[in-house]
């Protein structure tokens, strides 16, 4: 979790490496992940199960809880024209159930391990939330009661309070297997000096593209190569299926949408059509956690002084800021609203004009400065502006909805396959066969559709199975056919082989210029120069840390390894990287010094911590979970995702 997901949310929040991911994107400073248990979707019972997590069940309606939240928080993070189509391309339900299934788990463990929560602890979190405080106090009860009531969805009180137990249940958990862990000094110093060294490089790239139009293949140098790599063109298992598809398209083509219908839903959604008044702001924050805070505010001072007497902002707080979150990007917030940011914060940001900068502001998380890039003022975008825009979205929510309790009739009419060319002909629809595709493939006919793939992998011989999401409407399917894996003739690869020598040969040919003219590029006195003399150009990059995209050729560890090894001035020999061999030079080193090592080095310290910590407890629930018995009703889930595609 990143110090700005602290700054929108009490710190220790869901500190657990498994974090329920619906929090990251939800942005008031408690969570609203609860809604009416009983709305779920037309075909799902409100207590069907999901899965089963050792005894503890995940339910359709706590699903669609979940669900609803991680929705309502995309589209309060990212606007209101969040499609349904863009949502399953993310496969957040999929996402959503895991989260609830490794939940779960973890509680099962926290239980063996003896933990509790006790009511007291329970309170001094309720207490130290920043969005139940005013004024550094606890709202008092009534108050309590009326924010959870105001969120988006609605919450009670006990279903809050139960959610943040099993929430500071995980937290115990974390912190009983993790917190025996520690970091050298060595460690914290060889890795800050990893991260934070840069190096701005000249880089001639010879990509395999250029030299393609060299390379001559004929069908014997074919045949040689494929029969020398035959295992790479191997066909995994496939498979093919009959398909009843119930057309979205075609259904949303029949929808009207009135104008009061339209009017009445931008009204209802007011609030997405709103942006409030914004500020983006850059900060720099000196984390005060576990150290003498009048240090801290000295060095805050000087680092205000800096960037007073015109020191870069940006750069500053890449060197100094203990926000790993912001730190990369020069402390870069973006835009954000009010209740976006503790008040002291929100307070000094909104009271500066673009270009300012604040004095010290202090926070519960430390010292900021305060740089306030840009300013918008809040605006409310007009009905007939946004008119296309929902009666799309009206259309698409009602054939949704047409087709969800339509394929709930004809699933009761089908049972075995030959009800599917019974059902379609009744029905005026068309039962298709696709080709033969394998688990990860689109599907011929339906596109990128992993759950159909997944379900026809799954689905026995002479079965139907039930209504499955696609993107192209609900499908009932049944299997057609099954292929082996196998190995393809050349005749069957061969412009796909063809292609791949002529690449291989290309690259070499890349390599071998590359080593022609390395030694001219490392003794010439203008890099650039000579990369041009010889038909190439010298590509710069700005400072750039290790893992940084490269011209060319991307991010690539062995380029790394090479230029990072290098002094200033230096060249490299030639670096094969995928298609392209390339030579850079190291124009300039941004070293770390002694002084921004022993000004960064405890909040590393933490940010290493915080990560190995997390990598041991990622994996260590991975093995519990191998131990438990967990099973997923995959009935139910298909059933369930064709439910929320009506979302």
């Amino acid at each position: 979790m990143t110090m700005l997901d602290r700054m929108r949310r009490h710190k220790g929040w869901l500190k657990w490496s498994l974090a329920l991911v619906v929090l990251a994107f939800i942005v008031f400073y408690i969570p609203s992940f609860l809604d009416d248990p009983t709305a779920v979707g037309v075909g799902v019972a409100s207590g069907e199960v999901l899965a089963d997590v050792e005894g503890r069940t995940v339910t359709a309606g706590q699903f669609q809880q979940r669900y609803n939240a991680q929705i309502q928080a995309y589209r309060s993070a990212y606007g209101g024209s969040l499609s349904a189509q863009l949502l399953r391309q993310l496969g957040v339900e999929q996402q959503v159930l895991q989260q609830m299934i490794d939940e779960q788990a973890a509680l099962i463990e926290a239980e063996r391990h003896g933990l509790a929560v006790s009511d007291e602890e329970l309170a001094q979190q309720i207490f130290a939330i920043p969005g139940l405080q005013e004024n550094g106090r606890f709202v008092g009860e009534a108050r309590y009661e009326q924010i959870l009531r105001s969120q988006v969805p609605p919450m009670t009180k006990a279903m809050f309070e139960d959610t943040l137990r099993r929430s500071l249940m995980i937290d115990k958990l974390r912190a009983a297997i993790t917190d025996w862990m520690t970091v050298s000094d060595a460690e914290v110093e060889r890795d800050f000096r990893l991260r934070n060294e840069k190096v701005r490089l000249q880089v001639v790239a010879l990509t395999a593209d250029r030299f393609r139009s060299q390379v001559s293949v004929g069908d014997a140098d074919v045949a040689s190569y494929f029969e020398t790599r035959t295992a790479e063109y191997r066909v995994g298992e496939q498979r093919k299926v009959r398909v009843l598809l119930l057309d979205r398209d075609q259904a949303r083509s029949r929808v009207v949408i009135p104008l009061t219908e339209a009017q009445r839903s931008y009204n209802n959604n007011i609030a997405l059509y709103q942006t409030p008044e914004q500020v983006r702001a850059s900060h720099i924050l000196l984390n005060v956690a576990g150290k003498e805070e009048a240090g801290i505010r000295t060095q805050a001072e000087a680092l205000l002084q800096q960037v007073k007497a015109g020191g870069d902002f940006a750069e500053l707080a890449r060197k100094f800021s203990d926000d790993e979150g912001t730190r990369a990007m020069g402390g870069d917030l973006d835009y954000f609203g009010r209740g976006r940011m503790v008040p002291e914060f929100e307070q000094a940001a909104f009271a500066l004009e673009p270009g300012q900068v604040s004095d010290i502001v202090r926070t519960q998380f430390g010292f900021h400065i305060i740089k306030v890039v840009d300013k918008k003022p809040a605006v409310t975008r007009p009905f007939e502006e946004a008119r296309p825009q929902i009666e799309e979205q009206l259309k698409t929510e009602r054939a949704d909805e047409q087709l969800a309790a339509r394929a709930a009739q004809l699933a009761a009419q089908i049972e075995d396959p030959g009800d599917l060319d019974t059902v379609a002909r009744e029905n005026g629809l068309t039962v298709t066969e696709s080709d033969f595709f394998g688990r990860t493939d689109p599907v011929p006919g339906l596109g990128v559709a992993p759950q159909v793939a997944a379900a026809a992998f799954e689905l026995p011989q002479g079965r139907v199975s039930e209504a499955i999401p696609s993107p192209r409407g609900p499908v009932f399917i049944t299997l057609a056919g099954t292929r082996d894996p196998y190995v393809p003739t050349l005749d069957q690869v061969r412009d796909r082989v063809r292609d791949d020598l002529i690449r291989s040969r290309a690259t070499e040919l890349g390599r071998q210029r590359a080593a022609q003219i390395a030694a001219v590029l490392r003794s010439a006195p203008d890099f650039a120069a000579a990369a041009k003399a010889q038909g190439l150009e010298a590509k710069d990059t700005q400072l750039v840390p290790r893992g940084s995209p490269l011209p060319d050729v991307g991010v690539s560890a062995a380029i790394d390894t090479v230029a990072f090894d290098l002094p200033a001035g230096g060249v490299s020999g030639p670096v094969t990287e995928g298609d392209a061999t390339v030579i850079v030079r190291v124009a300039e080193r941004d070293e770390v010094t002694a002084g921004e090592l022993a000004q960064g080095k405890e909040a590393f310290r933490e940010q290493l911590l915080t990560e190995r910590r997390g990598r041991f407890f990622t994996a260590y629930m991975n093995r519990a979970k191998e131990r438990m018995q967990i099973e997923i009703r995959q009935d139910v889930v298909q059933r369930m995702l064709a439910a929320t595609a009506t979302l």
